[in-house]
């Protein structure tokens, strides 16, 4: 996997690489109001970063099933000041803002993000595309079906791949409308989003099939504490790391390149084991750890 923002190198090799959340919000699902003020936000991003984060994502507003939408202003408040103190602290990784917002994009971007994490596939704002292209930036295109307020609703699916990937293929089109280039964009099936927890779980075990249907393109997986793991096990959100390694390592397994996690750490340790399982073959005698680091 290769991905560049402009002349800039963000990411390179086969990974797998891992994404920390910073969630700037009172009310997200795992962890909602921890690092609403800055500066808790800026350690916490510094921290991630320290336990091998290949790359911070930043987000202003809540996407939890049900949640309602936050004014750019409010979002631009929240992480554009996150952003330009983690470069001030010397942050070198890069920095995604998970925003489906054109001016909030703007902002964060212009203020040292690198690339824009979009759950609505580039369906919720017509402008983001532009925005991004503009700047050369890679983005991550997710599946989400309608809205976070309603797409649970919307989780109604013959065939849960087939339908993801269709859908995909459209956030696709619409990136490329943008004018933004191919090898900038990388997919996620958006598990959690607009899907069951069963649905959910059948997509991480077809996850071979579903990257065989975008041959070469990179693709992110986000299962980190979600509901599906507190509907398999009885689990809270707290309590979900476990199950939480178990999807990262189904997901490298299946060739994702990036997984999103709140668990550095442990997730980056199952990551690079999965990864040298993947690559491991009858009478090797040695073991190379995988990744960039």
């Amino acid at each position: 996997m290769r991905l560049a923002a402009g002349a800039r190198v963000l990411l390179e090799g086969p990974g797998p690489f891992v994404m920390g959340v910073v969630n700037v919000t009172p009310d997200s699902f795992s962890d909602g109001g921890r690092f609403l003020d800055a500066e808790d936000a800026v350690a916490h991003g510094m921290r991630l970063a320290a336990e091998g984060a290949d790359l911070v994502d930043l987000g202003g507003e809540s996407t939890r099933p049900g949640s309602a939408p936050v004014p750019d202003a409010d979002q631009i408040a929240r992480v554009v000041p996150v952003v330009r103190a983690l470069r001030a602290r010397g942050l070198s990784l890069p920095i995604s803002v998970d925003t489906t917002r054109a001016a909030v994009a703007g902002a964060a971007l212009e203020a040292g993000a690198d690339l824009v994490n979009d759950v609505s596939g580039l369906a919720a704002d017509p402008a983001l595309g532009e925005v991004v292209a503009r700047a050369s930036a890679p983005i991550v295109l997710m599946h989400m079906r309608g809205t976070p307020a309603d797409m649970q609703s919307r989780a109604v699916y013959g065939d849960v791949v087939a339908e993801v990937a269709s859908e995909l293929g459209e956030a696709l089109a619409r990136a490329a409308a943008a004018g933004i280039a191919p090898e900038r964009v990388v997919l996620d099936p958006g598990i959690g989003f607009a899907k069951t927890a069963a649905q959910s779980v059948e997509l991480l075990a077809r996850l071979p099939e579903l990257l065989a249907r975008f041959p070469g393109r990179g693709f992110l997986v986000g299962p980190s504490r979600k509901s599906f793991i507190g509907q398999l096990t009885g689990a809270q959100v707290a309590d979900r790391l476990p199950g939480t390694l178990a999807a990262v390592t189904v997901c490298v397994l299946a060739g994702v390149e990036i997984v999103r996690v709140h668990d550095v750490g442990p997730a980056r340790q199952a990551a690079q084991v999965a990864a040298a399982l993947r690559g491991a073959s009858p009478g090797r005698g040695e073991v190379t750890a995988p990744g960039p680091r």
